[in-house]
């Protein structure tokens, strides 16, 4: 049966890989950074149930690297694509980890000896990371990357590897697979809160975005699970979450709702009201859009546990003193208020994933007026592209929950396998 290519490795991605490989297809799962599970990885908690994110992704990472019928391409990025449905040539350009990746087991006696400190991205820049790491603890594959840009080749991570895994040396690889079909689940970007000046987002240390509390509150995160304020390391005895930045801003060019902002802050909302009583929590709302199952039950639940919700928007974030300012009206009630939080949430919302200009050029595909990969039709087509033989699913089509992405992940998997079966 013909092969599948799968263009980014987040939660959609990974379940359609998981789909076909399950029907005797095989899958080349291409991802550009060092471990699979996208933006779910970075998560501490899943609305409405609270689970464990990683709990729930982890077995499916896990499970799609042993499976004999899916083929994992990391720090990989489609350079090309070629051909027509049932016979696609997809060109992968593999950028170099400097590691011998059958030989590196991940035991990290690289990274605890490695001198280096740089910026975190999988922790939003809260954390730190060395110049030779995994990811995070739970990554897929379960092997170190080097970077090259940081590294000051003092030569100990050379000595402390008994394996001999690591490279002095190493180099671009480009090679070519032979697909049926092609699915993209290339994922989201977050907006960019530094657009919104008013809002200050890094001119004030304790306005930070909500992926940045996500790793804050996550256990192993670069906390430890503990809140505090970025200013002074105190813990915080007032939050105010901050909705709708960078969503339904016509000025922002993002006239859309991203769909999962309000349920997040929720979310985040309940865990510190759990956890931490003591701590008041506020949330500036325009609507609550709780539109799922089991959603408007879980904002019940918020309200009961003692999280304040005011419609209405703060105008800017001041400093006064040791502590933040903020002037919001509440359209409920018509009364101007004045706020003081110790520490300030910016739920930012979703949007198109970078590079996906190129891929869309790339696959011949459009992209919408919002930059989301455009689809066939939206009622009976959801995965389908005006390109026979090329799907999309997940956020790469427009913002969606993590339910939602995998049931289109799903979806797009099925028709890419009705393409392998025709190809035979």
């Amino acid at each position: 049966m013909a092969d599948v290519v799968v263009i980014g490795a987040g939660v959609a991605g990974i379940q359609a890989a998981l789909d076909l490989a399950d029907h005797e297809v095989h899958v080349h799962l291409i991802e550009r950074e060092p471990t699979i599970g996208g933006h779910m990885a970075q998560l501490d908690k899943t609305f409405p149930t609270n689970d464990c994110s990683m709990c729930i992704l982890s077995p499916k990472m896990v499970e799609v690297a042993r499976h004999r019928n899916v083929t994992i391409h990391t720090c990989s990025e489609v350079e090309s694509v070629e051909g027509e449905a049932g016979n696609f040539t997809v060109r992968v350009k593999k950028h170099p980890r400097y590691v011998i990746e059958s030989e590196c087991n991940g035991c990290g006696d690289c990274t605890r000896i490695c001198p280096v400190e740089v910026y975190n991205r999988f922790d939003a820049g809260i954390g730190v990371r060395k110049a030779i790491y995994k990811p995070h603890a739970q990554a897929v594959p379960d092997i170190v990357v080097k970077d090259q840009e940081h590294c000051i080749e003092c030569g100990l991570c050379y000595d402390a590897c008994g394996k001999e895994a690591i490279l002095h040396e190493d180099e671009e690889r480009v090679f070519e697979i032979s697909a049926a079909s092609i699915v993209v689940t290339t994922g989201y970007a977050t907006f960019d809160a530094r657009n919104k000046k008013q809002l200050r987002y890094l001119a004030i240390p304790d306005v930070i975005t909500s992926l940045e509390f996500e790793r804050m509150i996550n256990a192993s995160g670069p906390t430890g699970g503990k809140l505090k304020r970025l200013s002074n390391g105190r813990p915080p005895r007032s939050i105010a979450f901050v909705q709708c930045v960078g969503s339904r801003d016509l000025a922002a060019g993002r006239p859309y709702c991203s769909g999962v902002c309000c349920m997040y802050a929720m979310k985040n909302a309940m865990l510190v009201r759990e956890k931490n009583p003591d701590i008041e929590v506020t949330i500036f709302y325009n609507d609550i859009r709780a539109y799922g199952k089991g959603y408007e039950e879980y904002y019940e639940r918020a309200r009961n546990l003692g999280v304040r919700f005011v419609r209405g928007f703060p105008g800017e974030v001041l400093e006064e003193n040791d502590r933040l300012m903020m002037v919001a009206e509440n359209t409920e009630t018509r009364e101007v208020e004045t706020f003081y939080p110790d520490l300030v949430v910016l739920s930012v919302g979703l949007e198109p994933a970078d590079g996906g200009e190129v891929i869309a050029r790339m696959l011949g595909i459009p992209r919408d007026d919002s930059g989301f990969f455009g689809v066939a039709d939206q009622k009976v087509g959801p995965v389908l592209t005006v390109k026979p033989g090329i799907y999309v699913a997940g956020t790469a089509v427009a913002p969606k929950d993590i339910p939602d992405s995998v049931a289109t992940g799903e979806a797009a998997a099925m028709r890419a396998f009705l393409d392998a079966i025709r190809v035979g």
